[in-house]
């Protein structure tokens, strides 16, 4: 008998309870594709979803992490920190068929962070005096000093790629695909994780867990990558 903590779906039978629908705000973690969960994309593609705002790190690449989602003409909006690793996002975004908003990595992380932890934003002065990223901002003076106000991030649904899960949905990543997924799980109303290797509530050490499973309302089990490490073989 399934436990009521027991977060793992089936994605195939359990996809109807997981709140995926078009026009919505989709946050994901992410570098470059690595760290970003391939089967959960997939689950988009294969499901028609379209009219996206997704957040997130980059666009990926045309056919590696959330790039295919823009290859196929699903995205309407990026809040990004680049995309010129997905050709296919400059292209849409010069036609004018994709509004991207760019916003400076360590700034793009805090803007999630500080949706994660309930905050309304961030104050910077990085961008107080360049017209293309202080475009429509709101600036203040505090002790002396100009900011910029930057708001914060968070999305309808979020999706994050793991190493390690439990049945209740704390998580561990591996090395540098860590990246954003931690804050994208905090930032996000609801939050599916993708995990490669799954324990029983109590099998992995406290000490290694970085997310809580507090933050993860469903858990699939990854069918497998689509990204490699730098240093791997081609």
């Amino acid at each position: 008998m399934k436990q009521k903590w027991n977060k793992v779906c089936n994605l195939d039978q359990e996809q109807p309870f997981i709140p995926l629908k078009s026009g919505m705000t989709l946050m994901f973690g992410g570098f470059g594709g690595v760290g970003s969960p391939p089967t959960l994309i997939q689950s988009i593609l294969e499901l028609g979803i379209k009219d996206l705002t997704i957040i997130g790190n980059d666009t990926g690449f045309p056919h590696i992490g959330i790039g295919q989602l823009i290859s196929e003409g699903r995205v309407k909006k990026v809040i990004a920190s680049h995309i010129g690793s997905n050709p296919i996002a400059g292209r849409l975004m010069t036609e004018g068929k994709l509004d991207v908003e760019f916003s400076p990595q360590g700034i793009l992380a805090e803007r999630i962070r500080a949706g994660g932890v309930g905050l309304g934003g961030i104050l910077t002065d990085i961008g107080t005096d360049d017209e293309f990223l202080n475009k429509g901002k709101e600036m203040m003076n505090l002790a002396g000093r100009r900011y910029m106000v930057e708001t914060a991030l968070t999305a309808d649904i979020g999706i994050v790629y793991a190493k390690k899960g439990d049945d209740f949905g704390n998580l561990t990543y591996d090395k540098s695909a860590r990246n954003t997924n931690p804050l994208v799980a905090m930032a996000s109303n609801y939050t599916v994780a993708e995990v490669e290797e799954l324990y029983p509530m109590g099998g992995i050490n406290p000490e290694e867990i970085i997310t809580p499973g507090v933050f993860i309302n469903k858990i699939v089990p990854s069918k497998g990558v689509n990204w490699k490490w730098a240093w791997e073989s081609k």
